[in-house]
């Protein structure tokens, strides 16, 4: 079934850094077995630049990182998107498989949830960042942890291992950068009980462009607007849950869809492996030895990885010929 678009036209021109949209809200699906929430009624969202300027620019302004609305734009130059062309926006996102409570990181995603506290009576919602975290060779730990300290205006004391990474390429850093600007920082930081001083924090002004990319010392950067807004909302003891999932499954509407990211720098996955998870993932979801799904999908979302849910499992439907069950499943992926 081909799922409509949805076209927003919007004056963006006048927009600037400082009035960049901060998070995606969604509201919580209202059946407790569906874990896909989506920002607007149909699948795929566009909008049409009414001026020239590049695709991180309208990245920053809807929360979205650098490697994500590239992919979501293939064939949009980053940077020149002319005026009158059309840029894809994300919509739809399949929650990650941790408890809905505090502040969850899937690097795979380059993403931060954050579910907070709702009245009784009012819908559950789940806020959505964009973030950066840490490179190949400073990756950012795993784990379940909590906010230990939250600091305003933070001084940075670069470790010395970092400084010696900077006086090598011909960045010297003093032994203490004090808040402004162009603080690594940024104005607003989180600290995590994870040793090795690790934190969510903002971005410099000058490093902005990075969100959305593994290229962090180890830390979660977020853009200004929305670790402001993050550093407001949650207080010391929010329990942080740190993950890496790059295939995700999840139920809306009794449709059973697939979710799958690239592989980070460092990490690889080969066809056969990925193919192992997603099954393990839809036998889990469906409760089922022997599922039927949808192959000819499955195997698209899992060679492209282009990180957009796709359905590959409708309960009550007939059997397809391009759908089969498990146990006659022969991988080509050996």
């Amino acid at each position: 079934m081909r799922l409509r678009a949805i076209y927003i036209f919007l004056i963006i021109g006048f927009i600037t850094i400082g009035g960049a949209a901060s998070a995606i809200t969604y509201d919580l699906p209202e059946s407790p077995g569906d874990n896909i929430v989506t920002q607007f009624p149909d699948n795929e969202v566009f909008i049409r630049a009414v001026r020239d300027e590049t695709l991180l620019d309208i990245a920053l302004r809807f929360s979205l990182g650098q490697t994500e609305i590239v992919r979501l734009n293939p064939k949009v130059d980053r940077w020149l998107v002319k005026k009158g062309e059309t840029v894809r926006l994300a919509n739809r996102r399949i929650l990650p498989d941790t408890p809905r409570k505090g502040i969850v990181l899937n690097l795979s995603e380059y993403r931060l949830y954050y579910y907070p506290y709702t009245k009784p009576g009012m819908p559950d919602k789940v806020m959505s960042y964009a973030v950066s975290i840490g490179r190949q060779d400073w990756k950012t730990p795993l784990g379940k942890t909590t906010i230990t300290k939250k600091v305003k205006n933070p001084s940075w004391y670069p470790p010395e291992s970092i400084r010696r990474e900077h006086a090598m390429e011909g960045d010297p850093l003093p032994k203490v950068v004090p808040p402004g600007p162009y603080n690594p920082l940024g104005a607003y930081s989180l600290h995590l009980a994870l040793r090795g001083s690790y934190r969510i924090h903002g971005a410099a002004v000058n490093k902005i462009y990075g969100i959305g990319m593994q290229i962090s010392h180890g830390c979660v950067r977020l853009y200004p607007k929305d670790i402001e807004a993050l550093y407001h909302r949650v207080t010391v003891g929010t329990p942080v849950y740190i993950v890496n999932q790059p295939i995700k499954v999840g139920w809306l509407n009794q449709t059973l869809y697939i979710e799958v990211h690239p592989d980070l720098e460092g990490e690889k996955m080969t066809l056969a492996q990925r193919y192992a998870v997603a099954l393990r993932l839809i036998k889990k979801a469906t409760q089922e030895e022997m599922p039927i799904f949808d192959q000819k999908t499955l195997d698209q979302a899992l060679q492209t990885r282009n990180g957009e849910p796709v359905p590959i499992l409708q309960q009550a439907v007939s059997q397809k010929t391009d759908r089969i069950e498990l146990d006659k499943f022969t991988t080509p992926y050996q």
